[in-house]
């Protein structure tokens, strides 16, 4: 006897129970794997991104915006802030290392970022190809950059104003590539590095009129005043802890700008997106367990039905085990297809929505799922499915196959 052809022809002869049962736990799967891919790749930012930042400095406002713009690289600045007065906070002696960075510029939706030579350090980036920025207009491209746009070294291109991709107010000066960094799986990969003079040249244009025009040429040939300069952010690394102390109700209460500890914004907003997703996830087990159910129902329902079937099977020389085989193949097959959609959902549906919803990365925001939380997820749909079936197949543990034959008219 055909064991696994019976269980296939049992699926097939009710596409509804099956469609439901399939789409009910596909769903679930979906549902946890995709919250439990955004716990671990946020986590995964956090940890990774901030690198050795132990401070934020930047204008007045939001200080988790502060910190999502300047670390994460994912928001809108709070301002700018005056580079004079920065640099003499960067003079503290709690204070190691001071990187500023300058905003205003993307090329094709990524950012155009002027700092120093010392923003890779920050994460430890090194050099794959070419050499670092020497001159205004010169630029170091991330991983992704080069691999997405296509650029190599001695490329040239012009950038747009403002953080998103657009095709008006691009600036009439190209940036040249110099450079192109090793991936490192972290926020830099995705940046496109030039220097501050760079930023301040192609925004001192916009503030030009056409009665200067003329002289712009000149002028970017010499290397700008830095007083009255101004920057998005400083990121600041501490010699010790006791930087943390000082510094920043420092520069909260005696200046006009703020100080933003990343680590504590990141974990504050990590806490509130966890209470989402503890909620989200919840709702996943209570769609499992429905499936599960619905599942046991098609299954106990398949065999009451066909109790008389089952027993003539018995007759024909059938054994118990084997008529139990038929429902374990029938149980796992619809949990098997529904495992392999509810992946498909997480791998093509998730970044989808992303993209849709306006939260585009451009890169590696979302990280694989380690095998190890599938495999967790799996253990739990396998425990329930486990008890579907064995609740399912006790009518034909205590089958009586003389009663069963005799009562059927």
């Amino acid at each position: 006897m055909n064991v696994w052809k019976i269980s296939w022809q049992n699926i097939k002869s009710k596409p509804l129970y099956t469609a439901l049962s399939v789409f009910s736990l596909a769903l679930s799967i979906a549902l946890l794997l995709g919250m439990q891919q955004l716990k671990t790749s946020f986590k995964h930012q956090i940890e990774n991104n901030l690198g050795t930042i132990d401070l934020v400095i930047g204008a007045k406002g939001s200080p988790l915006q502060l910190v999502l713009a300047s670390v994460l690289h994912l928001d809108n600045p709070t301002g700018n802030i005056s580079y004079k007065e920065v640099k003499k906070i960067s003079k503290n002696p709690f204070i190691k290392t001071a990187v500023p960075i300058s905003y205003g510029d993307n090329y094709k939706g990524f950012r155009i970022i002027g700092t120093t030579n010392a923003f890779r350090k920050l994460y430890n980036s090194e050099l794959e190809k070419g050499r670092d920025v020497n001159a205004s207009l010169e630029v170091v491209i991330g991983h992704i950059v080069a691999k997405e746009l296509k650029l190599t070294i001695g490329d040239t291109f012009l950038s747009a104003h403002g953080l998103v991709e657009a095709a008006i107010e691009t600036h009439d000066e190209k940036f040249v590539v110099v450079g192109i960094l090793k991936p490192t799986q972290k926020v830099i990969d995705r940046l496109i590095i030039s220097n501050l003079e760079s930023i301040w040249h192609l925004h001192e244009d916009e503030s030009h009129t056409e009665d200067h025009s003329e002289h712009s040429e000149e002028n970017h040939k010499k290397h700008p005043n830095e007083k009255d300069k101004e920057i998005t952010s400083l990121l600041v690394s501490f010699k010790n802890p006791r930087g943390f102390l000082t510094v920043p109700r420092t520069i909260n209460e005696q200046t006009n700008m703020q100080a933003a500890l990343p680590k504590y914004e990141l974990d504050k907003l990590y806490e509130y997106m966890g209470l989402g997703f503890k909620t989200i996830t919840w709702i996943a087990y209570l769609i499992l367990i429905i499936a599960g159910l619905t599942i046991f129902i098609s299954l106990y329902k398949m065999v009451k039905e066909r109790a008389f079937d089952l027993a003539l099977l018995r007759t024909y020389g059938a054994t118990r085990f084997q008529l139990i085989k038929m429902v374990v193949y029938e149980g796992f097959t619809i949990t098997f297809v529904a495992f392999a959609i509810g992946l498909l959902l997480v791998k093509i549906v998730l970044p989808l929505l992303l993209k849709f919803t306006g939260i585009t990365f451009n890169g590696n925001v979302l990280k694989e799922l380690p095998f190890q939380d599938i495999l967790q997820i799996a253990l739990v749909i396998f425990i329930i499915i486990i008890v579907s079936i064995t609740i399912a197949i006790y009518p034909i543990v205590k089958m009586k196959i003389s009663e069963i034959l005799s009562n059927e008219k």
